[in-house]
C-alpha cells in the first residue's frame, strides 16, 4: 500500500514535529515537498524523509498553488496570519488539509476555509491536538457513557507557565495582536474547543469575558534594570531573565524548546544563543517589549439546557500547560489534574480513578503535546487513506463553531458586555432576508408599472 504523500507548508517547530511521523512510519507517510524560506527549517523537515531511500524531497518555492497537484495532502503550519490564503487555495487544488490552530485570525477567514474545503470535497483536520490526547479523550468517553449523569457545570484552567508566557507571549511570536492574534485565540482556542466538545453538541447561548495585560509593562520594570538581560545589573533577581530561560539551559546541554526557537538559522549552542540574546527579540527585558496580549483572562459561558462553564487562563504559574478540569454532573463529579481522572459517584459515594497510557513513540515523546501530536497525524493519515472523515476528531464544522465562540468571548472582553452567541450572524441573516424581500418587492413594482404602461 502506497504512503500518503504530504507537502509541509511552514517548516518551523510544528511542521517539523508533524513530519516526524514519516520517519517512524515511512510506509504510511512520505514528505514530498517543503515550502519555507528558511534553509535550516527545510533541512529539519527534510530529515523526516531521509529514511525513505530513493525518495527525493522537493524544496519547492512559494508558488505551490501554481503547480500541478503532486501530493495527497498538505500540512499548513505557517504563522497564524498566513493560514487562510494557502488553506483556501490548496483546498481548491484538491489537497486534503491538516491545518495548525488557530484556523485563522478572523471568523470570516475561518468560515472561508471551511467553505473551501467542503465545496472542494477535501478533508480538513484542525490541529486541536488535545482532542487526540488519550486522557482528554477518556474524559469525553466517560461523559458520553453517563459517568456523571447530565453535565451541569464545567470548570477548566490553563496554567500557561511563567517562563513559557515570557518566551512566547512577551518576547516571542505571539506577543503582539497585530502581528499574530489575541491570546485567547493563539493560546486558549484549544481550551474553549474542549469545553464546547464536552458540552456534547449543546449550543453556547451567551458568553462574557474579562482579562488584562498584567505585570509585563514598562511601569513594573525594576529600578536600574537594563533593556537587555545579558548585561543587566539586576538580572540575578529576575525570574524572567533571558539568561536563565535560554543560556543556562544550553550550557546544561538542553537545545530543545524553548532554546531551539531563538536560533532559527542555526543549531543552538552557547555562541549562537549568546548572539541571539545580544541582538534578537528574545534577549529583551520583559518590561521593555512591544507585547499587548492578555496575561490573564476568564470566560463564562451558558449553553443550551442550563449548562454553564467557566474558563481561566493565567500566565503566572509553576506548571506549564498542565490543564486542570472539574466537571459537575447530576450523578457525580469528574476531575482531571492532567495526569489522571477521578470520578466520584454520588449514589455509592465511591471514587474511581482512571489512568491512561499517553506515551508517544520516538521523537514525538519529546514535545509538549507528545501523544496528542502523534495521534492527530495518525488519525489524519488514516482518514485520507481510507476516505473515512469520521476518523477525524477536529473536523471543519465543529471546529468552526468553537472558533466562533473564541471570537465572541474576545468581543465580550473588548466591549465589556455579555454577548449573545451568533447574534451578529442571525442579524446579518435577517438583514439579507429583508434586503431580498425589498429587492423582490421593488422588482414586482417595476414589473407592474411596465404592465400598466403596456
Amino acid at each position: 500500500m502506497s504512503p500518503v504523500r504530504v507537502i509541509v507548508v511552514g517548516a518551523g517547530q510544528r511542521g517539523q514535529t508533524y513530519s516526524r511521523f514519516a520517519t517512524l512510519h515511512p510506509k504510511r507517510m512520505q514528505v514530498v515537498g517543503v515550502v519555507d524560506p528558511r534553509a535550516i527549517c527545510q533541512k529539519g523537515t527534510s530529515a523526516a524523509a531521509q529514511s525513505q531511500r530513493g525518495k527525493r524531497l522537493s524544496r519547492i518555492g512559494c508558488d505551490l498553488v501554481d503547480r500541478d497537484k503532486f501530493a495527497d495532502a498538505v500540512f499548513i503550519c505557517t504563522p497564524d496570519r498566513l493560514h487562510k490564503e494557502p488553506a483556501v487555495a490548496l483546498a481548491k487544488k484538491g489537497y486534503h488539509i491538516l491545518l495548525e490552530k488557530p484556523m485563522a485570525v478572523t471568523p470570516e477567514d475561518c468560515t472561508e476555509i471551511v467553505e473551501a474545503c467542503v465545496q472542494s470535497g477535501v478533508m480538513l483536520t484542525v490541529c486541536h491536538v488535545l482532542r487526540y490526547d488519550p486522557l482528554i479523550h477518556q474524559i469525553k468517553e466517560l461523559l458520553t457513557a453517563g459517568a456523571v449523569g447530565d453535565v451541569i457545570h464545567i470548570q477548566h484552567l490553563e496554567p500557561v507557565g511563567f517562563y513559557h508566557f515570557a518566551h512566547s507571549f512577551v518576547r516571542g511570536n505571539w506577543r503582539n495582536e497585530v502581528e499574530s492574534s489575541f491570546a485567547l485565540l493563539a493560546k486558549s482556542c484549544h481550551d474553549l474547543d474542549l469545553i464546547h466538545h464536552w458540552a456534547g453538541g449543546r449550543r453556547c447561548l451567551k458568553v462574557s469575558s474579562f482579562g488584562a495585560l498584567s505585570h509585563f509593562r514598562k511601569e513594573h520594570k525594576p529600578a536600574g534594570a537594563a533593556d537587555r538581560c545579558l548585561h543587566c545589573p539586576v538580572e540575578r533577581d529576575c525570574a524572567y531573565s533571558a539568561r536563565k530561560i535560554y543560556l543556562d539551559r544550553v550550557k546544561q546541554g538542553h537545545i530543545g524548546w524553548p532554546v531551539s526557537v531563538i536560533c532559527p538559522s542555526s543549531v543552538p549552542d552557547i555562541e549562537s544563543v549568546t548572539e541571539a540574546l545580544r541582538s534578537g527579540p528574545y534577549g529583551r527585558c520583559v518590561y521593555e517589549c512591544d507585547n499587548d496580549v492578555c496575561t490573564n483572562q476568564v470566560v463564562n459561558m451558558e449553553f443550551e439546557g442550563g449548562l454553564t462553564a467557566a474558563f481561566s487562563m493565567v500566565a503566572f504559574t509553576e506548571e506549564i500547560c498542565n490543564r486542570k478540569t472539574t466537571i459537575y454532573g447530576s450523578k457525580g463529579e469528574l476531575s482531571c489534574d492532567g495526569r489522571e481522572i477521578r470520578v466520584f459517584d454520588f449514589l455509592s459515594q465511591n471514587a474511581t480513578r482512571h489512568k491512561v497510557e499517553s506515551l508517544a513513540p520516538g521523537a514525538f515523546g519529546e514535545g509538549g503535546h507528545s501523544s496528542g501530536d502523534y495521534n492527530l497525524v495518525d488519525s489524519f493519515l488514516s482518514a485520507v487513506k481510507s476516505g473515512d472523515a469520521s476518523l477525524i476528531r477536529s473536523g471543519p464544522e465543529e471546529t468552526l463553531r468553537s472558533h466562533k465562540l473564541v471570537f465572541e468571548a474576545e468581543r465580550s472582553r473588548l466591549e465589556s458586555r455579555v454577548v449573545n452567541c451568533g447574534s451578529e450572524e442571525r442579524q446579518s441573516g435577517r438583514d439579507r432576508a429583508a434586503a431580498s424581500r425589498d429587492s423582490t418587492a421593488e422588482i414586482e413594482l417595476q414589473q407592474a408599472e411596465i404592465g400598466r404602461q403596456r
